[in-house]
């Protein structure tokens, strides 16, 4: 074969090569990097009493925090990998899901400290095949998961509503939809410029996380560097995001930032997904003075069911904390806050939600405080705070 030849079948073998390489990475990549961070414990079936299968039957499900919308999966179908989709939910009894944008997390993401200086979405976005635009935008991804609710919702025929309103709320609990709330989390996608507040809420945003992992214009998060509380940037977003009748979440504010909110706040607010620091001693948890505060000002506190949050990822544990949470904030003031399909690993998945019902008879709570925790109370507590229209 003459060497031009030669060269031409090289570089055809080589782009063939590189297209064969791209079409794994797109493909295989993603769903890999989603069953290796969202897993379930290893167990056999749970056993849950008659009594407790017959309350659970009977309960609105509420969820204060998962990250489904970050994963390239169709919520619609039943997966394999994960923790929810709509019809493991139904499946668990959940009539109120909070869906929270993740946009950023820094590498070697850890409970102590990190800077903003690295991203690990980045790449995962790029290789679930997202738009262009954002490939370098925190609004634009934000944007891109209210538009996959939005498409989720259209696509259901009814089996999905996204909530912006309490009328769209009632109109949810009415028709037997399951009611798709939007979250933040972190308010980094706003970019440091207030102007982009309006655009995730005409999207459809109604919690705002004011953090993640990492300290942002708005100040401090309780996994950055400074600790710091909140700047004049900060205080300025949570006085602009109340005045739109949105809901503060403070799941991963640093506590001066955390106290900061408070002192400014005009309205309730959330902790989407923690745990007690009475109860588990985590640097991912906050002090329980924090979370009395919250509840006195009539917010709600979302308890997780990761490690880091209840100390161990075991039903038991979940329990613990629940109970904890219900003797030290009283009972309309706890909520479930899984953080599902947030790179955890938990005991159970949606469907399994009616073990948790069963545990928390089984450790003493009365029927009507596990029908608050496992859902009324966060179904009230946005009610009552979403805006009217």
């Amino acid at each position: 074969m003459p060497p031009r030849a030669v060269v031409k079948w090289l570089l055809i073998l080589a782009i063939a090569a590189a297209l064969l390489g791209a079409a794994v990475f797109f493909a295989v990549a993603p769903r890999e990097v989603d069953a290796a961070l969202n897993q379930i414990v290893p167990h056999p079936p749970y056993e849950t009493s008659a009594e407790a299968r017959a309350l659970h039957r009977t309960l609105r499900v509420a969820d204060l925090h998962a990250d489904t919308l970050l994963w390239m999966r169709d919520p619609l179908r039943r997966q394999k990998r994960g923790h929810t989709d709509i019809p493991r939910l139904k499946e668990g009894g959940v009539r109120l899901q909070v869906f929270s944008a993740v946009t950023k997390s820094p590498s070697g993401q850890n409970y102590e400290s990190n800077d903003a200086d690295s991203d690990t979405i980045t790449g995962l976005v790029v290789a679930q095949r997202w738009p262009v635009k954002t490939w370098s935008s925190l609004a634009e991804r934000a944007l891109h998961q209210a538009r996959r609710l939005a498409g989720l919702e259209r696509r259901s025929r009814g089996a999905v509503r996204v909530v912006r309103t309490r009328g769209d709320l009632e109109a949810a609990l009415a028709e037997g939809a399951l009611a798709g709330l939007l979250a933040t989390e972190g308010a980094h996608p706003l970019e440091g410029d207030l102007a982009n507040l309006d655009r995730l809420h005409a999207a459809g945003y109604r919690v705002l996380g004011l953090h993640h992992f990492f300290d942002n214009e708005l100040g401090g998060s309780l996994h950055g560097l400074s600790g710091a509380g909140l700047v004049d940037f900060g205080r300025a977003v949570v006085r602009a995001a109340e005045k739109k009748g949105m809901i503060l979440d403070l799941a991963h504010s640093s506590e001066r930032a955390a106290w900061d909110a408070l002192a400014i706040s005009e309205r309730p607010v959330i902790v989407s997904h923690t745990g007690l620091k009475g109860h588990c001693d985590s640097p991912r948890n906050v002090s329980d003075a924090l979370l009395q505060a919250v509840a006195e000002r009539g917010g709600l506190v979302g308890v997780g069911f990761w490690d880091g949050a209840v100390c161990e990822a075991s039903l038991e544990s979940i329990v613990a904390a629940i109970v904890y949470a219900v003797n030290l904030l009283g009972p309309a003031h706890v909520a479930l806050g899984s953080d599902f399909d947030g790179a955890t690993t938990t005991p159970f998945d949606a469907a399994e939600l009616a073990a948790l019902t069963g545990a928390l008879l089984d450790a003493g709570l009365d029927s009507e405080v596990v029908r608050a925790v496992m859902g009324e109370n966060a179904i009230r507590f946005f009610l009552e705070n979403l805006p009217a229209e």
